[in-house]
Parts: C-alpha cells; structure tokens; sequence
C-alpha cells in the first residue's frame, strides 16, 4: 500500500513541475531571426568642395531587418573602407535605431585624408552596414554598396599681426610681427605639419623661400632680425623698402597638401650683420666640431672697420696636413665659396693646406678673394725688443697659439708704446685679404682692440707682462695684460707648505718661451692651482681637462675660472711645467 500511495505522488509532482515549466517558457519573450537588410546610397560619386564642409554629402539608408522587438533598439554599424581592402582598415559609425545616416563634408574628407588619399585625385570606397539586436545578438550584413570620391583641399586661413614694419639692428632679437592661422581640413584630427612661404610680392611664390614651424602649431612670431632676413633674401636691399608676401603650407601625416591664403607685409629694412663659417674636414680632429659641419664649424672675425663690415673676415687657427675647408655665409650650406688662386667662386672648389700649422684666413666677399698665410701674433714696438721694426717681431717676441682665434705671449717690456702685429711688415692701409693687421687699444686690460689704429697704452712700469690677444669674440676682440714676474704653485696639495697660503707657497721658475718649471714634493689626490702673484687677486690658471690625473701628459688649462687641478694619483717628488704659450701643463 505504500509503494503504489509513493508511486502515485511521485507522478502528480512530475505533473505539477512540467506544467510550472511550460507556464515559464511561454513568459519568455520571443525574438525573430530577422532578414538581412539591403543598403542604399544617395549617390555613386561625391566630389565636395570647402564649401561642402558642413553640409550632407553622403546619404546611407538600408533595410528593415524585421527583428522581434522595438525597432528603436536595432544596433546598425557602418564600416566605410577603401575599396580592395575586404575593410581591413575600416572607419565605423554606429547608429541606434534610426535607418539612415548621412556624413558631412568635413567627416568624409576627413576620412579619406586619415587614408592617405591625394586631393583631387578619386578613389572608391566599400560601404556596408552590420545589423543586430542591441545586445549584438542576430547580426547580419548588408550588401557593399561602392561609391568614387574625392577629397578636397580644405586650406587654412592666415593673418598677420601688422601690414607694415620697421626694423634695426639695434632691435634685431624683438618681436615684430606674428603670424597666427585657422588649420585646415576642416575635422580633420591628425598630425599636420606647417612651414611659413615667402617671397617677393606679385611673383606668385615662384621663387619662395621657407621657415619651418612644427607640428599643430598655429602661429608663429617673427623677429625684427627674422623679417628683415625675410626681406633681404628675397633681394629687398638694407636700408630699403619692400613688400614681402607670406603663406602658410600644410602637410598631413599621410601626405595631403594645402596652402593657404597669403597676406603682404611692408618692410623697412636694415643692413644686417653677415656671418660666416669655416666648415671641413679637419673639424673632428682638431676639436672644432664635426667634419663638415657649418653648425659647429669656427666663426670668422668681421672686420669692423669702416668699408670692411660685411666685407673682409679673418681667423687664425691651426690645421693639420693635407686638411680641406669651405667658407659659408650662415650656419648652412645655401650660401658657400670655395677657389683657386686667391679668388673665391660659388660653390667652388675645396679649399686645402699641405702642411700642418697655423694659419690666417682672410675673406673678400664683395672682391671675391681670399688669402690663406702662416698665422701668427708677436709683439712690436719701443717698449719691446723687437723694437718698431716688424721684421724682428718673428719668432723671438711671437705669441702662443693655444686655440682658434687666441694668442697668449710674455715677453720683457721698457717702458714706451708698442702693439700687437700679425706680420713681419707694416699695413698699407688699404682694406684687402693681403693686408697686415697691427693691433692697439684705447684703454687698459680687457678693453676692445682696434686694427691698424693707435698703438697699446704706454707701458709705465718696465718688466715682464703676460698679455692675451682674443677674439673668441668675433663681434669685439679685446686683450688682457697683467705681470708675469712670477708664477706660484698654491694649494692643499703641496708637501710641507701651508695650505693654500699664496705668499708661503713656492715660486716657479721661468725658462722662457711661455714656460715655467718648479720640482716639488706633492700629496696625492689634492687640489693645486697656479698663481702669478703672492696674494689672491692675482692673475690665475685652473683645470680644463676635466680632472685628469695623468702624468707625462699634457693637460689643459684655462684662465677664466673653473676647478683646481687634481695632484696626481700617487703621492712623490714631480717636476711641473706649465707652457703659457700652450695653454697646458705636464705633471712629470
């Protein structure tokens, strides 16, 4: 009796739960497969305009799929695709319930710009539409539908900050005028880079000239130097007026191209200070930048004598055997000289020295000449023994020639006037390549020099002077002088003497030529310094090796402030010779 009453209510709960199911199920919501749907486009071609911009140019409708819900939640995805790609670099746009959809001019240029594609030039495009329920489910795919477009230049729009400047010398690194810009291509979201266009007015940007920009950046200010070059390398003489019109390029990542309106500028100009530069290939081995290389390469002297600005250039520097230069104007190649035979040509042939030494190199650029002769500086005059007799100035009362454009000399000094020479016989005072220069000056130690003009301040006090000729400088050269009576070796570094005690530390001795000897029993790893005085305030050397601790070798030195020398690494008995005339000393 208990298993049939078991059996019996084991098939009522089976019953029971089989019709709870059935009621469940048929509360579910049903959805409907669908269809697939069929795009259309309003048009086979756009070819659109800048005027096009922001107007429909492309409409897109499809189908309804027909699904089992509120049309309002249908999920709808464009994929636009140039054609032959299967839309393996698709653009997609996704669209909710609506059934149509249409792009902009700026939004499909834009698209075709991101691709690459030239203005002006048609290209297809596949389109098609991915339908599917909100939550993706029932996705179909539409037809391709291939329409021919073509992107259009978009150009930028370009304003100036003043129609009319003036500039000087005087304010050459002011702000005179700026240049700001609307960016083209309209939607468009890349990278563009921009470069600004001059030239002369009315040609028509045929012979244009450019400065570049950068990257995104809309606007860009122009200094009075900046516009006045603008003028003068579009042939506007200094000291003229000009009208110079300007316009901006623009160049998308993928190569796309505009340009846009220009606008002319009037500008008074200015005679400017030209530069130039001795580029080759001694360079790298002489410390003097890269081969080759205009950006690095040593700057001539200007002459700034009255009918030698922006004529003659001079420098004196030490090149090595078998090396070859050019001459630029500016820190680039546009404008360079080579020659042969003293005479200068444009882009000529490579300059050359066959033997190692230094040298001075003189310019004529309005002549076209040049002049490449041994490059040296001495003392003449009644206070030295070569007295005013340039043929004895070499090579008993020559200077040191430590680096390009810099002499270092001592000699022994009456008292009277003298000057500085760079030959063995007088100037003629004519404004030539060939010409000798002799060198004075109005005031005392560190005042401007002046070429072929009075001589050096009398000396008053008879001895033996240090002086420096230096024009490092290009636009002022100028000389130092100081007593070279003595020279001392201060310092923590030095066995048995009072740390750095100038007046208690030991002399050095003079052995001519530039060159001091002094043999001293020295700490190791302590700092020295050299001191041509018994007290602070004196005319000092510092380190200019970056610290080394060589022995035997030559390090450099500097006198315009820096650190103290290093003693050498192992404490002992040393004999030190600083060479002056070298600009080096030497730890033995």
């Amino acid at each position: 009796m208990n298993t049939i009453f078991q059996r019996a209510l084991g098939i009522l709960l089976t019953g029971s739960i089989l019709v709870a199911a059935c009621t469940k199920i048929e509360q579910l919501p049903f959805y409907e497969k669908g269809s697939a749907i069929t795009l259309s486009s309003s048009t086979s071609q756009v070819t659109a305009t800048a005027a096009d911009t922001a107007k429909s140019v492309l409409g897109l409708s499809w189908t309804n799929p027909k699904y089992g819900a509120d049309s309002n939640t249908f999920k709808y995805v464009i994929s636009i695709d140039s054609s032959g790609r299967n839309f393996s670099r698709e653009v997609t746009r996704t669209v909710i319930g609506n059934r149509s959809f249409s792009l902009l001019g700026k939004e499909l240029n834009a698209i075709l710009l991101n691709y690459g594609f030239a203005l002006g030039t048609a290209y297809d495009l596949d389109i098609k539409v991915a339908s599917s329920y909100g939550n993706n489910n029932e996705r179909y795919e539409s037809n391709v539908v291939k329409v021919k477009v073509t992107p259009y230049n978009d150009p930028g729009v370009l304003t100036t900050q003043n129609t009319s400047v003036s500039t000087s010398l005087a304010n050459a690194s002011q702000p005179s005028n700026a240049f700001t810009w609307i960016p083209p291509f309209n939607g468009f979201s890349g990278t563009i880079t921009y470069t600004l266009q001059y030239d002369s007015a009315g040609k028509n940007f045929a012979s244009l000239k450019e400065i570049p920009i950068g990257n995104n950046i809309l606007t860009r200010t122009l200094t009075q130097g900046e516009m006045n070059e603008t003028a003068l390398a579009e042939g506007v003489a200094g000291g003229t007026t000009g009208r110079i019109e300007y316009r901006i390029r623009a160049v998308t990542a993928q190569g796309a191209t505009s340009i846009s309106n220009s606008v002319a500028v009037t500008i008074q100009t200015y005679i400017p200070i030209l530069r130039f530069y001795m580029p080759g290939n001694y360079q790298g081995a002489t410390g003097n930048g890269n081969n080759w290389d205009p950006g690095t390469a040593p700057e001539f002297i200007r002459d700034l004598r009255p009918g030698a600005t922006n004529n003659l250039y001079y420098m004196y520097i030490y090149l090595p055997a078998g090396a070859e230069f050019k001459f630029t104007q500016g820190r680039s190649w546009d404008i360079n000289y080579g020659g042969t035979g003293g005479n200068l040509s444009t882009g000529g042939a490579n300059f050359s020295v066959a033997t190692s030494g230094v040298y001075r190199i003189s310019i004529d650029r309005t002549g076209m000449k040049y002049d490449i002769r041994e490059g040296r500086m001495g003392f003449v005059g009644g206070a030295t023994g070569a007295d005013w007799i340039p043929g004895n100035t070499f090579p008993n009362f020559a200077m040191g020639h430590p680096a390009p454009n810099l002499f270092v000399g001592l000699t022994t000094f009456t008292t009277g006037g003298w000057k500085l020479i760079d030959n063995n016989g007088w100037n003629n005072s004519d404004l030539t390549v060939t010409n000798t220069r002799s060198y004075g000056s109005n005031g005392g130690s560190g005042s401007p020099l002046l070429i072929n003009d009075n001589n050096m301040p009398d000396i008053t006090t008879a001895g033996r002077y240090r002086v420096i000729w230096d024009g490092r400088n290009p636009d002022q050269l100028r000389y130092e002088i100081s007593p070279g009576t003595e020279m001392r070796l201060v310092g923590d570094g030095i066995s048995g003497v009072n740390a750095w005690d100038p007046g208690a530390s030991p002399q050095m001795t003079w052995l001519g030529n530039g060159r001091w000897s002094i043999t001293v029993s020295l700490l190791a790893n302590k700092d020295i310094k050299f001191l041509a005085g018994n007290a602070w305030g004196a005319f000092d050397y510092e380190d200019a090796s970056g610290g080394s601790q060589a022995v035997g070798v030559a390090r450099k030195i500097r006198w315009e402030g820096g650190n103290n020398f290093k003693t050498p690494a192992t404490g002992g008995t040393y004999t030190i010779v600083l060479d002056e005339n070298n600009q080096t000393v030497t730890f033995n």
